[in-house]
């Protein structure tokens, strides 16, 4: 299995969410069940039906994050030493050529992206063209509105 990376903070997340789903949200679910299944016939309790559902669905997630945490490459960005270019986790600040607008991202793995919170996926076209470069350098992204052209202004870790 290849390892999958993620930040300090994506981890921690992630373990966020696994204490979560098994110590609330399991529980919970599985209570439901038990009282769902007190009412009697379950060939027609939708209540019964729905808390299986839901079951699966918990389990199926705690499996999911449990395999990505086994696999997962912990990168610590403020612990980087990359001599000032861009690499998985560092946050790079940007201006875009045509308008002049500033932008900030940091490259984080794919489960933690979020643009609305500035993080952008490793995968994504913007991180790919960014990747290796240095400040001052441009970056030519191939968007779904055509050719962007980003200025390099500062490389972060943080």
């Amino acid at each position: 299995m290849s390892t999958i990376p993620l930040t300090k903070r994506g981890a921690e997340k992630l373990k966020e969410e696994l204490h979560r789903l098994k110590t609330v949200e399991r529980p919970a679910v599985i209570n439901a069940i038990a009282e769902a299944r007190a009412q009697g016939d379950l060939s027609e309790n939708a209540e019964y039906d729905a808390a299986k559902d839901k079951q699966g669905f918990i389990e199926g997630r705690i499996l999911e994050i449990e395999g990505k945490l086994a696999a997962a490459q912990i990168i610590d960005p403020s612990g980087l030493d990359a001599g000032g270019r861009v690499v998985f986790g560092a946050t790079v600040d940007l201006e875009e050529e045509d308008s002049g607008e500033a932008v900030t991202y940091q490259i984080v793995g794919d489960d933690e992206a979020d643009l609305k919170q500035g993080l952008i996926s490793i995968s994504s076209p913007i991180a790919r063209a960014l990747i290796s470069k240095e400040a001052g350098d441009v970056a030519e992204v191939r968007a779904p509105g055509g050719l962007k052209r980003y200025e390099i202004v500062e490389v972060r870790y943080d």
